[in-house]
């Protein structure tokens, strides 16, 4: 993206005045209206399905397949979700009125926020960027979507495309960097939703206080895969190899490291070994499945952890294609950086642990992940496992399939975030669920006025009671 595509910060000003008025003057209210929107984004999905992937390809070499369902198919199966319970989600909900308030009926009613700020992240630019706004346009919201300059062709894309069938006085895209991320929490706003690291999750989170705007933060962080020995270890290496070659590894929820259980790392190993094989080929470089790291930057990063353990498989790499192989690496030191920090990337150490006393050592020098995985055979292994340690999200006997349930959130904890979307959880993010009682106005307890005496005290605690 050349500094001419970044959007002036006076356009960006008069881009949510134009949003504030359209949500002041009620246009974003009717369902009618919501339902257009979302049908709009799915004939966008549908028409510009080839101009959307190839546009992540040119930033991140994604398989067509691959950025289909990680992209495409998933904010439609959203999209469709939302459109199918509408109604239900913008219905009053009932509520008991208790006798002390008789004669009366109480209710929660949903009412939009305002002009909500989605900031994207460059992994999934589509997804991250559309995914929040089918929930806020659904709540009756504007948006204002500011799309990750590292994607910088999705960014274009959809600063592009989106005018064309969104509602252009309820729908902004900003396109820049830090600078115009910068001037964006200058301003005020309803809702924030920010999804990348958790230094500059600090920064929107500072910005928005200033407004008491509230927040919903997605983070990361390092997303264990907990390995027992009575899991199948060839299903368990089958989709941990499935979830680290997505993105080459470059997805907040996927597997960081691996904790096998003494006894099982070897097998598990020659597993892996053999499924990356499998899958990518002898040479990786060459597969039209498996993606690149975004620029030189985190490629440098990347490289650098490679020097850390003894690396079994892979290692291989390619500066000038971005292309880093991806790389199993045993005996990671534990204070170094491959074990310290979110790798985001195609490395995946694998560590022994001893008994349960030794797993939670491991993983207690982490915060809590924004998501957990375990590969076991035993309910009680699992129970015991979802009890004892917290994340964000959790999958058992697989990985990151979570985002695949409309109706399960999408959501970090502690360190990896706070807030929630996706399903109705989205619709409620950007949504004020205002409580509303309405009285009758013929019986009136005379008991509630003053003056007070003895009889009108022993009524009302009798009533309130």
């Amino acid at each position: 993206m050349t500094d001419s595509q970044y959007t002036p910060i006076p356009q960006m000003q008069a881009d949510l005045a134009r949003l504030r008025a359209t949500f002041d003057g009620g246009r974003t209210r009717p369902l009618d209206w919501r339902r257009a929107q979302l049908r709009a984004i799915l004939r966008l999905l549908k028409e510009r399905e080839g101009d959307i992937i190839a546009a992540i390809h040119a930033d991140l070499r994604k398989g067509r397949l691959e950025s289909w369902m990680a992209e495409i198919a998933l904010l439609r199966k959203e999209t469709q979700h939302a459109l199918r319970n509408l109604r239900r989600w913008t219905a009053r909900q009932r509520v008991p009125t208790p006798i002390s308030v008789q004669p009366g009926r109480s209710w929660l009613q949903p009412e939009p926020l305002g002009v909500v700020l989605c900031i994207a992240s460059w992994n999934f630019p589509w997804q991250q960027s559309l995914q929040p706004m089918v929930g806020a346009l659904a709540a009756g919201n504007c948006v204002m979507v500011k799309p990750s300059e590292l994607s910088s062709n999705c960014a274009a894309a959809i600063a592009r495309l989106l005018p064309e069938y969104l509602d252009p006085d309820a729908v902004a895209v900003v396109q820049g960097g830090p600078e115009e991320t910068g001037a964006l929490l200058e301003c005020r706003f309803d809702h924030i939703l920010y999804t990348g690291g958790g230094t500059v999750g600090r920064i929107v989170m500072q910005a928005a206080a200033r407004h008491l705007t509230p927040v919903t933060l997605e983070l990361g962080g390092k997303c264990p895969v907990i390995v027992n020995d009575d899991a199948d270890i060839a299903l368990a290496a089958r989709r941990i190899v499935w979830a680290k070659a997505q993105n080459a590894g470059q997805i907040c929820i996927n597997a960081d490291y691996v904790l096998v259980r003494a006894g099982c790392r070897d097998a598990l190993v020659d597993a892996l070994k053999a499924e990356f094989t499998r899958g990518y080929g002898a040479d990786p470089q060459k597969s039209k499945d498996y993606g690149r790291i975004v620029n030189h930057r985190h490629f440098d990063r990347l490289h650098a952890l490679l020097s850390e353990g003894r690396i079994v498989h892979g290692g291989r790499h390619d500066r000038e294609d971005l292309y880093l192989e991806p790389t199993i690496v045993l005996d990671p030191p534990e204070d170094g950086a491959l074990m310290r920090d979110e790798i985001f990337g195609p490395l995946l150490p694998i560590v022994e642990w001893r008994d349960e006393d030794d797993l939670a050592r491991l993983l207690n020098r982490h915060e809590k992940p924004l998501a957990l995985y375990v590969f076991s055979e035993g309910r009680e292994f699992q129970d015991r496992m979802l009890d004892r340690f917290s994340a964000g999200m959790v999958a058992i006997n697989d990985l990151m399939m979570f985002a695949a349930v409309p109706e399960l959130p999408f959501g970090g904890v502690g360190g990896s975030g706070m807030g929630a979307y996706g399903g109705h959880r989205g619709f409620l993010c950007f949504t004020h669920m205002k409580p509303v009682l309405r009285r009758g106005s013929r019986m009136d307890v005379a008991a509630r006025y003053a003056p007070y005496s003895r009889i009108k005290e022993r009524l009302m605690r009798l009533a309130l009671r």
